[in-house]
């Protein structure tokens, strides 16, 4: 025992370093694993990932305010006791872990409040214990070495970027969630021990009682707190005002990254999908920026990187004010550089603002206090306060404005900006009145004011902030002369808005960017179905061929948009929509913008709130003779409606001669290939059409459609048609599942 405890005591930085990284490891392990357990719960909405981030955040500040409260009223060897007793009794509470079932969305008004109770009872005690390691540790450390202590809060990302990197590629793959949960336990318990390693290290220092006591010495003599900064640095100013002003700096600082982060992941996962591995990226982005700044790895330098964030800011506002959403590689990129560079920028001026050792738990506060209240911003604050997404736009332009480094002003920095507002407007009401093309258009309203931003505004970052905001506020009345906005809102599940399109003379719901369905004004043509559902369309001949076959008149639609398929519905069937967002299905009943389902079904329409998958439960089994699947947020497809488990949910749930429709018109994923493997594997085959027709004045647009049967006379009469397809599914592929989807492999990357 005794060699082993001077085996550890002469390795102790590795020691030190191995525990902090192993616990930021399993920090970020068990959100992701949090996160896919609970997506297919949740609808696959993307805001699923943000709350759990938004729940580690809380925890992490937690852990560190648990550190700062000891460290001020505690020695450190009564630190570690109180510490190794909760670590302890963390073991009692470990067969619990993963346990309960989380019921359905349905069940409850606040998805994110109760994401979070759910959370906080799965896995609250050990992520809190775990999110103390880094600052308790660092602390310990300066106890028992006289080195720098901060190289370890880069191994603590090191740690998390790992896991993050190893999940998508390595483990999510290899392992089942259940297995991988029984890893996570043992890994855990791996972690107590090295905790309590490095505690026999610190109670056996002799060290550590020396410095303790040099500390209470320094505290005697300065009568201030262990944790206050040095009198002399004040600079003149009062010292809590010094302090005040510092803490708010560091805040802010942490603030404007963490902001970008959920801003930024919630533009990836609704434009694409909600998978870990879309989850990570930017996650991975951002940890990387902390693990450059506190490892002191100048990559970028500042000038720079202050460039690249004023050139990437430029793009990236033409993107959201044109509202652009193609290329999707290209704009996806452009998102995440910015997040990076800006992370860079706002991590760096935080490793050089750090205090010295004796202020570091106040310092890791100050950090997390920061992330958390951008988390915070973003998830819960934010859609309470504004109707579309407004948060991101804010956080690039306090991007942009950290860069100024003096800290004057003066009125031409708020003039300016004001008469760029001005400008943009005027080109939006000038462009109105001739007949140019959209592209013309976003070039002379927003072109035209940018340039003039990055010659002149580029050498005062305020001016050039406000600047950027300005065009973004004035893109609204561009955004109005083209489709006038007759409500928008947003809730857990992302953002609606009902405009009106004089050109086209219909009322179109879009999810995000991506249009859910749209009519016309018009009472003689009401009843058509328009877009992706248009009788002349895929839908269309989807429906001629059920109607002449049908051996069940029940139909289900999952996603109910609009509405605009229950124009389908006859006399003498019975219809069910399934729907999860309870905007969308207050929206499609309110007459005032669409009465699809009031004036237009020939035949009984039920709605059904909840997840699909859940709901379809309750079903008889072979009870539809159709069922269709149009199920999206924005343009991202839940993945949980598409794995094995799924398709024989489905396949139950359909009569005899029944078959199933899957809508998969998307932009970034193929997702053909992926139903066809798993109709072979259910004993099924199916067909596809791509239409590519689009048709303003007949309101049809291009849509991609899939059908899926074991024995139906209407797949029959499908597959005579020539413009379907059928598909051979691989039997050697590996089949998308709950526990497994490969989103790299179906990915459009032109």
């Amino acid at each position: 025992m005794c060699f082993l405890c001077l085996f550890v005591a002469k390795n102790m930085v590795y020691l030190f370093a191995a525990t902090i990284f192993l616990s930021a490891l399993l920090l970020f392990w068990i959100q992701l694993v949090m996160a896919k357990m609970l997506l297919p719960r949740l609808g696959g909405t993307p805001a699923v990932w943000n709350t759990c981030m938004l729940f580690f955040q809380v925890l992490l500040l937690a852990g560190y305010s648990y550190v700062l409260a000891t460290t001020s009223r505690l020695g450190v060897r009564k630190q570690a006791v109180l510490h190794g007793v909760i670590l302890l009794l963390s073991c009692l509470y470990l067969p619990l872990l993963f346990a309960g079932n989380t019921g359905s969305i349905s069940e409850t008004s606040n998805p994110a409040l109760w994401l979070f109770v759910y959370l906080i009872g799965a896995i609250g005690l050990p992520v809190f214990l775990i999110s103390t390691t880094s600052p308790l540790l660092q602390k310990w450390f300066t106890h028992v070495s006289a080195g720098d202590p901060y190289f370890l809060f880069a191994v603590s990302n090191g740690g998390s970027l790992v896991a993050l990197l190893s999940y998508p590629l390595f483990l999510e793959r290899t392992f089942t969630l259940s297995r991988q949960n029984q890893i996570w336990i043992v890994m855990y318990v791996v972690f107590l021990l090295l905790t309590l390693a490095c505690m026999i290290v610190l109670w056996k220092s002799s060290h550590s009682g020396k410095a303790e006591q040099q500390e209470k010495e320094q505290v005697r003599k300065r009568g201030l707190p262990p944790l206050a900064p040095d009198p002399t640095n004040s600079g003149g100013k009062p010292l809590f005002l010094t302090c005040s002003i510092q803490r708010f700096h560091w805040i802010l600082l942490a603030f404007i990254p963490s902001s970008l982060l959920f801003g930024v992941t919630t533009y990836i996962t609704t434009e694409i999908a909600p998978t870990p591995l879309l989850w990570t990226i930017p996650l991975a982005l951002y940890l990387l920026t902390f693990i450059l700044a506190f490892a002191r790895k100048n990559l970028l330098p500042e000038r720079l990187a202050n460039t690249a964030l004023a050139g990437l800011a430029l793009l990236l506002t033409l993107a959201l004010v044109a509202n652009a959403t193609e290329p999707t590689t290209l704009i996806v990129l452009l998102h995440l550089c910015f997040l990076f560079v800006a992370g860079v920028v706002c991590h760096n001026k935080l490793a050089s603002d750090r205090p010295d050792a004796t202020r570091l738990p106040e310092f890791y506060l100050c950090v997390a206090i920061g992330g958390m209240v951008g988390g915070l911003f973003n998830t819960l604050i934010a859609p309470t306060i504004f109707n579309t997404i407004v948060e991101y736009p804010l956080a690039i332009v306090l991007a942009c404005m950290i860069l100024q480094r003096d800290k004057e002003f003066n009125r031409f920095d708020f003039l300016l900006p004001a008469c760029m507002a001005l400008v943009t407007i005027g080109l939006a009401l000038l462009v109105d009145r001739y007949d140019v093309s959209a592209v013309v258009g976003v070039a002379i309203v927003f072109g035209i004011p940018l340039v003039v931003i990055n010659h002149h505004f580029r050498s005062r970052p305020v001016r050039f902030a406000l600047a950027l905001g300005a065009v973004m506020m004035g893109s609204i009345v561009y955004s109005e002369i083209q489709n006038r906005t007759l409500h928008d809102e947003r809730n857990f599940f992302g953002t609606l808005s009902v405009r009106f399109d004089p050109a086209s003379s219909t009322r179109t719901l879009y999810h995000g960017n991506t249009i859910h369905g749209r009519q016309f004004i018009d009472p003689n043509h009401q009843c058509e179905p328009l877009s992706y559902f248009h009788r002349d369309g895929p839908l269309g001949q989807i429906f001629e061929a059920f109607n002449a076959n049908a051996f069940s008149p029940n139909v289900a639609v999952v996603g109910l948009g609009t509405g605009s398929m229950a124009s389908y519905a006859r006399a003498n069937q019975d219809w069910t929509f399934y729907e999860i967002n309870p905007a969308v299905a207050r929206l499609a009943q309110t007459a005032e913008y669409f009465t699809y389902l009031e004036k237009c079904a020939a035949a009984p329409v039920k709605i059904v709130l909840g997840d699909a998958r859940l709901k379809l439960q309750n079903a008889p089994d072979h009870h539809y003779g159709l069922i269709v699947l149009d199920a999206f947020n924005s343009d991202a497809i839940p993945i949980h409606l598409l794995t094995e488990e799924a398709i024989s949910l489905y396949m139950s749930k359909l009569a005899t001669g029944g078959m199933i429709a899957f809508h998969i018109s998307n932009r970034s994923l193929k997702l053909d290939a992926v139903l066809a493997d798993l109709a072979k594997r259910n004993n099924s085959i199916s067909l596809r059409i791509v239409d590519g027709e689009h048709n303003p004045v007949t309101g049809k647009d291009p849509s991609e459609w899939l059908v899926m049967a074991q024995h139906s006379p209407a797949f029959d009469s499908l597959a005579q048609k020539p413009n379907w397809r059928l598909l051979e599914g691989r039997t050697e592929s590996i089949a998308w599942t709950d526990d497994f989807s490969n989103i790299l492999s179906v990915f459009r990357w032109y």
